[in-house]
């Protein structure tokens, strides 16, 4: 819809928030904590957004908690290991706005809306080696939360993936699960403390299935979700998007409300102030994934919900927003599990020792434990190769099998292969006796895979691995097993039988989107504002630019931008009530 000719509204409120994820529903809240009235609209019939699915963790340089556990950062130190991993992709200003604010941002919802955050002080940077790099300290993750307080509208949060939790049931933090994942140091004791503390809480259970503890993305859009109702900032749900409205102003137009789609109505909303778009990226349009993503690409090796589909960048475009990053992505390998709606991405199982990732012709073309997008950025590169890595192959022996686990089942200890379903053989994950026949059922060159194997058994036993240096950083061993020497990354692979399963070269989420500025404003091709649009996260053109800093560079700047769109919002009202008292 172009420049407002109808008139009247069917509501109005300073800010119109467009998505419910941790981004949008913080933006909302700072909007309200700045004086000004928000919404939040979605379009789901559920709120939380990928956020309530992911791990909940936000990258927080500088953040207060790191001296509080032994750490030490400084602001000199991030700039230096950002522009090291961005390069000259995203415009320093973005960057330096980032890294001034988060901290303040944290502060600001703990002190205004009780809604805290605490570093995990083991997860390293993703690229620690780098300069200006941590093994640990940066990453936040939200502190748990009692569903109890959201009564009701619990029911309308997304629910977590089962892959998350303990069981598929019971749920753990960042924290906790390292030290299960890892074997750490009372791994036995915690789990049946986990276990424990679930199962006899029989009054909730007789309610749900779902854990009363609220960790990771579901304790972060529960703690936000729970503040908006303290302040009485509305949720809309089943209300979408259609177009956004401009009307003329001083020096061009600008954008004043939004039309929306609500329970098969047309609707029109006035935004006083401006609209952010918080709506996600566009992982589950085709036509868009087909449009700027490496290929093939297919919404089915996804593994974020089936909800983005880009309509915030649509919508921005239409008003002629510049684009960038469109042909990149939160990039994972995935792997496919019968009857779940969206893939699963492997972010503990490369680590683990005793595996390793082929291509068709039975090598390796990565370290296995890389940062997940480097992982799949490997898969296209090696694939245009013409070495067949679209699927590749994540190869395993017994030992593997019964000791950790591997996205569609639990390890073999908990989950022996008889309790799979009898149909996922030679479908879903493949076995074999020996390796050669192990590489006939997955049209693999036998040869090719009998000597990397041959390879990685002698890496294990060095402990080095010449190739690709897997088990050399902070965030290679992060996930891996300290019973395991002389690297805990790298095991033998020769216990039969040996099996395979093929990898995909998935996403959490896109990270390209409307070019914004240091205040989370929308730009136009030419540079130039469009007045009253702001953006974040990953509807925004990532300030990570091709890379990804660490755990949680997607929500950390989806709230860091919310709350600066919310603060530059505050103040452009303030500044346009006194000119005009003073007229």
């Amino acid at each position: 819809m172009g420049v407002n000719e109808a008139g009247g509204w069917d509501q109005e409120y300073d800010v119109i928030v467009v998505g419910s994820g941790g981004g949008g529903m913080t933006a909302a809240l700072c909007a309200s904590g700045q004086g000004l009235s928000s919404v939040v609209i979605e379009k789901s019939d559920q709120y939380g957004g990928t956020s309530a699915v992911s791990g909940g963790g936000i990258w927080i340089p500088c953040n207060d908690d790191i001296a509080r556990s032994g750490g030490h950062d400084s602001y000199e130190e991030a700039l230096t290991y950002l522009k090291t991993v961005i390069g000259d992709a995203v415009p320093q200003e973005r960057i330096e706005a980032y890294l001034k604010h988060a901290p303040e941002m944290v502060r600001y919802l703990a002190k205004t809306f009780d809604v805290h955050y605490h570093n995990v002080p083991k997860y390293p940077d993703y690229y620690p080696n780098q300069p200006g790099g941590k093994e640990g300290w940066r990453s936040m993750q939200p502190d748990a939360f009692d569903a109890t307080k959201l009564g009701a509208e619990f029911e309308r949060q997304r629910e977590s993936f089962k892959g998350t939790l303990l069981m598929g049931r019971i749920a753990m933090d960042q924290i906790e699960a390292h030290t299960l994942f890892s074997r750490g140091r009372g791994w036995v004791g915690l789990t049946l403390k986990l276990v424990l503390k679930y199962w006899l809480d029989i009054g909730w259970r007789l309610k749900t299935h779902r854990d009363r503890r609220q960790v990771l993305g579901q304790g972060m859009v529960a703690a936000l979700r729970y503040a908006m109702m303290q302040r009485g900032v509305p949720l809309q749900l089943n209300t979408g998007m259609e177009a956004l409205i401009e009307e003329p102003s001083a020096g061009g137009n600008r954008v004043v409300g939004l039309s929306v789609r609500q329970n098969g109505r047309t609707l029109r909303y006035r935004a006083r102030r401006g609209v952010i778009l918080a709506c996600g990226g566009f992982e589950s349009n085709q036509q868009m994934r087909e449009q700027y993503l490496a290929k093939p690409t297919t919404t089915e090796w996804t593994a974020a919900p089936p909800i983005n589909h880009g309509d915030g960048i649509r919508a921005g475009q239409a008003l002629g927003a510049g684009l960038a990053l469109m042909d990149k992505v939160w990039g994972s390998p995935t792997v496919r599990k019968p009857g779940a709606p969206q893939q699963i991405t492997l972010f503990v199982e490369r680590g683990m020792p005793g595996c390793v990732a082929v291509n068709r012709k039975g090598r390796r073309f990565v370290n296995e434990a890389a940062a997940y997008p480097d992982f799949r950025d490997a898969m296209y590169a090696d694939d245009a190769k013409g070495n067949g890595c679209v699927p590749c192959w994540l190869v395993f022996d017994a030992t593997f099998r019964y000791k950790y686990p591997m996205g569609i089942f639990l390890p073999g200890q908990i989950e022996p292969d008889s309790k799979l379903p009898k149909d996922w053989l030679d479908k879903v994950y493949y076995r074999a006796d020996t390796v050669e026949a192990l590489a006939q059922k997955i049209d693999v060159d036998a040869a090719g895979l009998k000597s990397t194997i041959a390879k990685m058994n002698e890496y294990a036993r060095t402990g080095v691995d010449p190739e690709f240096h897997k088990g050399e950083t902070a965030i290679d061993r992060y996930y891996s097993d300290p019973s395991v020497q002389p690297n805990t990354c790298l095991g033998p692979i020769v216990k039969p039988p040996f099996y395979a399963v093929p990898l995909w070269p998935g996403e959490i989420g896109t990270k390209g989107g409307l070019v914004t500025d240091a205040r989370a404003r929308v730009l136009r091709e030419d540079g130039s504002v469009i007045a009253g649009l702001y953006a974040i996260g990953n509807t925004s053109a990532a300030v990570m630019g091709p890379t990804y800093a660490g755990a949680g560079s997607t929500l950390g700047p989806a709230m860091t931008f919310g709350y600066l769109a919310a603060r530059d919002l505050a103040q452009t009202a303030a500044a346009a009530d006194d000119v005009r008292a003073a007229a």
